[in-house]
């Protein structure tokens, strides 16, 4: 009687690292040993990407992230050609199974990769294809209410900077940001963005790039560098509204900018564009282009396509 309420059993196909096979995973069995370093320190990187209308988007960017957050983790490159036809085949598995017809289909695709077992020294990879989270959905149309925060740590560039911080990529050590979440819920929250506490710098959402909207069709987002993962939606948004008149700038943003938007925005893979209409506590105003913002995103990212 309750088997309507489960979710859907995930697609996983397995990675061989160094361009070796892949192949499907039965999602009821394990994989990941009690040694891996996923496991037991949180080290290795992932990627998550958007499947929409059958098809992986704005798939290139997410490439290059993965692969650079490989190099800054010392990990082994995870190479491009079985992670893509990984992707393709799992996808189609995920299509077929669901009894669907591909155009229909939107979900969420993650890759991973670790530093692998202690016994062995070799990486473990794997992706995933599973429906989109139902408060993702329901966050691109109702919006969010957000909390700020400082991180409770900042990354130094200058003379004390520390070289081994992982700084630009995209890690698995999600614990803190899972941490901030959680914290903001308690509060009556959704989400958060952290700021920098001395200058109150904006930097970023637990799992989202902040964007601003402006009067005179201008669009901003905080600049990438320590504390700022560059993000691979808001990238795609640059390209293709600049491509169409809108006046798009990475710099610093601080915090009084946001009271002062014509609209504040969290976009990322699976979430899209998720408008922010509470900030600590008070109400943000519901611009008029709100429609256009959101469907400048979708526009954005299915350019990506290929379609």
């Amino acid at each position: 009687m309750g088997s309507s309420h489960l979710l859907p059993t995930p697609v996983i196909y397995l990675v061989e690292p160094f361009g070796g096979s892949i192949r499907r995973q039965n999602a009821s069995m394990p994989h990941v040993f009690w040694d891996d370093a996923a496991v037991t320190r949180g080290d290795g990187i992932f990627e998550t990407i958007l499947i929409r209308k059958g098809v992986p988007a704005n798939l290139e960017a997410h490439i290059e992230r993965f692969r650079r957050s490989a190099r800054t983790l010392d990990l082994p490159d995870p190479g491009v050609d079985h992670w893509v036809k990984a992707t393709n085949e799992a996808v189609a598995d995920y299509v077929r199974e669901r009894g669907s017809e591909p155009e229909d289909v939107d979900a969420r695709c993650v890759w991973t990769m670790t530093r692998g077992r202690e016994t062995t020294r070799v990486p473990t990879a794997w992706l995933t294809v599973r429906p989109i989270d139902e408060t993702a959905l329901k966050q691109r149309k109702s919006g969010v209410s957000v909390m700020t925060t400082s991180r409770g740590y900042s990354l130094d560039t200058g003379e004390h900077a520390v070289p081994w911080m992982q700084v630009g990529a995209k890690t698995l050590n999600y614990a803190a940001n899972m941490a901030a979440l959680r914290w903001a819920k308690s509060h009556g929250h959704d989400d958060v963005i952290y700021i920098d506490p001395t200058t109150e710098r904006v930097l970023e959402g637990a799992n989202s790039t902040v964007i601003v909207v402006k009067k005179g069709g201008r669009i901003r987002t905080p600049k990438p560098g320590p504390g700022i993962l560059p993000g691979t939606t808001q990238a795609a948004l640059f390209e293709y509204a600049s491509e169409r008149g809108w006046k798009c700038k990475q710099k610093d943003i601080y915090l009084n900018e946001l009271f002062k938007a014509e609209s504040v925005w969290l976009v990322s893979s699976t979430r899209m564009a998720t408008r922010v209409k509470r900030l600590n506590d008070k109400k943000l105003p519901a611009p008029e282009n709100a429609r256009e913002i959101q469907e400048l995103v979708q526009q954005a990212l299915d350019a990506s396509l290929g379609l």
